[in-house]
């Protein structure tokens, strides 16, 4: 069998995102969700201008992060998206519009946003220490957020989707479980690595009995007591090598 040309599985990555996203405008949000943040339509320029330059057919090894951080993809609409690291490491300029409307203590200003998400700066930090360019590190890598929601609290602080009620994280985690089912048979990796005990529990949960080995890195976090201790990028290197993913 052939691989797919580039433009086949952009395309189909595209209009799994854009389904994705109008399953997410479909849902509603109570208390303590004050606003929610889906950069999937406000930032969908970027995001689709990341697939269209990093996609290129199949791939080696998905790494899975949880959803949005509020000066990361929700600013840039890009997995783990931290300013610096989408504007001078991958290049990608692309029009970033604004919610309805916004917390006013997490204004989107895109990438003229003066904050660097840390998270994001250690994830693409180690990649581009290891690889150089982005282009040999997406030749058999790729990156998405399982969830494409950013919830926020009253007072603008930033709720994960496992804090949701029951009956919310019902409905969210189904449609972000068949977007998932569905990256991945594009994608066709051989390794789904979660990026924190949260993305890898859902990886298992929709990679079972599809072949696809699933393992778990540290999240880097700064809430993480063990990211801030120690040298992040040596300990998810040590991590992937222990797994045989990397060598």
């Amino acid at each position: 069998m052939k691989p797919p040309k580039q433009g086949d599985t952009v395309q189909q990555l595209i209009a799994a995102a854009r389904e994705l996203s109008r399953q997410m405008d479909q849902l509603t949000f109570a208390a303590p969700v004050a606003q929610v943040y889906h950069p999937l339509t406000y930032a969908r320029p970027m995001h689709e201008a990341y697939l269209r330059r990093f996609d290129g057919g199949h791939k080696r090894v998905v790494f899975l992060g949880m959803n949005p951080g509020p000066f990361g993809m929700v600013q840039t609409g890009i997995p783990f998206g931290e300013i610096a690291a989408v504007r001078d490491w991958m290049h990608l300029r692309a029009p970033i519009g604004r919610p309805a409307t916004e917390h006013p203590r997490r204004p989107i200003m895109g990438l003229k946003c003066p904050r660097s998400e840390v998270s994001g700066r250690r994830f693409w930090g180690l990649f581009s220490k290891r690889f150089g360019s982005p282009e040999k590190f997406f030749a058999a890598h790729f990156v998405a957020n399982y969830c494409p929601l950013a919830f926020l609290s009253a007072s603008g602080a930033n709720l994960t989707p496992d804090r949701l009620p029951r009956a919310e994280r019902e409905s969210l985690f189904a449609a972000c479980d068949t977007h998932l089912r569905r990256v991945l048979a594009i994608l066709k990796p051989e390794w789904l690595i979660g990026v924190g005990a949260f993305a890898r529990d859902c990886g298992e949960r929709v990679s079972a009995g599809t072949g696809i080995r699933v393992g778990q890195i540290l999240h880097p976090s700064p809430a993480s007591p063990k990211a801030n201790r120690h040298d992040w990028a040596q300990t998810a290197t040590e991590e992937l090598i222990a797994l045989g993913v990397w060598r």
